[in-house]
This record gives structure tokens, C-alpha cells and sequence, in this order.
């Protein structure tokens, strides 16, 4: 199995932290974000490893992980980032979101839910809201649920009472489910360029879970990889500061 991290990004709300480092490279007890995702990926048997780098990415170096170059990442956003690792996805794939913080069981929770499109899911989410006042709730990416279907997903497409959970950012496509996204993307793309898609204003600002809404919209069935709790975003310095103190300094 192999894992895509997109890290391009440079992390704005968490400066003076990311005033000399992508935010993936800002630590918490000790370790970088990154360094953090590479365990837990590893520890669940992950082993081929591909990190879209953006921002400052001469630092984003590790041993025995690939990169790809998004060097136009002020201008776009996770879809497009996550696309300049197109070539890897063959085969099926694993994302994850660069400013995340997670255990090895979501992970495993990822690979072993079935289906073409699994997403991880924290039915504990809101209690990760509580005193989080730099992130506010209606800038979750929330997820309805139908057994354990998901029928629509991102932030601001559902209410917090009728949300079964939170996405992290982290899920898994199959080989088929690859090759759906990909064809799906560049028609939007052809299509799109330059106007609104899902909730971004342009195509080229879109989200991840434009194109999952998109493709959901059609038929395509993503399932539902539930968790409670063990997850972190690092969004912000108060995220940053809360995480710190759940696992140490």
C-alpha cells in the first residue's frame, strides 16, 4: 500500500511558527507533523511514501519518502496539490492531509473499510470543538452518514446536529476509485477552469471533497471509515498549543 501526503501549503494562521518552516514541519512533542504521519503510516505497514511539497520544500526531505514539487501552491489549493502526485496514485492509494496529527489505528481503519472510497471519520469530533475558538465548528468538514454511506461531505454542507462525524483528512482509494477521481477531475478541469466548483470560487481553489461531492453526486459510493478521537489539526496556534498538551510537550 502506498500513501500521499500533500504538504504545499504554507500554513498562515500558524505563523511565527511557519514564518521559517511549512506547517508541516512544525513540532509537537517533539516531532514534526510529518514525522508523526511517516510513523503512524509505517507502523500500519505502510511503506511506499510520496509527499507533495510546496512552501519552502528544499526543508521537507526524509529518507525512504518521494517527492513532487507543487512550486505554483499560492495559487491552488489540496485538489490541485494532491493531483501533482497523479502518477502515484496507480494502483490505489492513501491520503492524508500534511496538518494532521493521527494514530496508527485510523490508519489500519482506512485500509480495512471495503469499498472503492473510504473516509475517515470521527463521530467524537465536537468534542475537539470545545474552547476551540480560532477553528469554529462551521469550518469543519463535516460528513453525513447513511449506512455508513457518506451522501455529502465538506465544510459548511451540513448542519453539526445532522453530522455523523467529522472528516480528518485521511482516508483511502482503490485502484478503480483512482482511476474514477483521475478521469473525473481532468473533465472538471477541461470544464471548470477558471469558474466555481462545489464551494470554491474556481476550479483551481477546490477542495478535496468538491471532487468526492462531485463523484458521490454521480453514484459513486464512499464509505464511511468510523473513529472516535485520536486525531489532531494543526490549524492554527491554539490547535497547536492543544495538541501539545494532549501529547506532550
Amino acid at each position: 500500500m502506498k500513501a500521499i501526503i500533500v504538504a504545499a501549503g504554507k500554513g498562515k494562521r500558524l505563523r511565527p511558527y511557519t514564518d521559517d518552516r511549512p506547517k508541516c514541519l512544525v513540532e509537537i512533542a517533539g516531532r514534526s507533523i510529518l514525522a508523526h504521519q511517516l510513523e503512524a503510516y509505517r507502523q500500519a505497514g505502510v511503506d511506499e511514501i510520496y509527499i507533495v511539497r510546496g512552501y519552502r520544500k528544499d526543508l521537507v526531505t526524509f529518507p525512504n519518502v518521494q517527492t513532487f514539487d507543487n512550486d505554483d501552491f499560492e495559487n491552488n489549493n489540496i485538489l490541485l496539490s494532491l493531483f501533482y502526485a497523479e502518477s502515484a496514485m496507480t494502483g490505489g492509494f492513501l491520503f492524508s492531509y500534511a496538518d494532521i496529527v493521527f494514530r496508527t489505528d485510523a490508519v489500519k481503519c482506512a485500509m480495512q473499510t471495503p469499498g472503492d472510497f473510504a473516509l475517515v471519520i470521527d463521530r467524537r469530533w465536537q468534542e475537539t470543538y470545545v474552547g476551540r475558538s480560532d477553528h469554529p465548528v462551521d469550518e469543519a468538514e463535516v460528513a453525513r452518514v447513511k449506512n455508513n454511506i457518506v451522501e455529502v461531505v465538506g465544510k459548511k454542507t451540513v448542519v453539526a446536529d445532522a453530522a455523523a462525524g467529522e472528516f480528518i483528512g485521511l482516508g483511502r482509494v482503490s485502484a478503480t476509485g483512482a482511476e474514477q477521481m483521475r478521469k473525473r477531475f481532468h473533465a472538471r478541469k477541461a470544464e471548470l477552469a477558471g469558474n466555481p466548483y462545489g464551494r470554491a470560487p474556481r476550479f483551481e481553489v477546490a477542495y478535496l471533497t468538491d471532487l468526492f461531492n462531485d463523484l458521490i453526486s454521480s453514484g459513486e459510493q464512499m464509505q464511511a471509515a468510523f473513529i472516535d478521537g485520536g486525531w489532531r489539526e494543526i490549524d492554527t496556534v491554539q490547535d497547536l498549543e492543544r495538541a501539545r498538551g494532549v501529547l506532550g510537550q
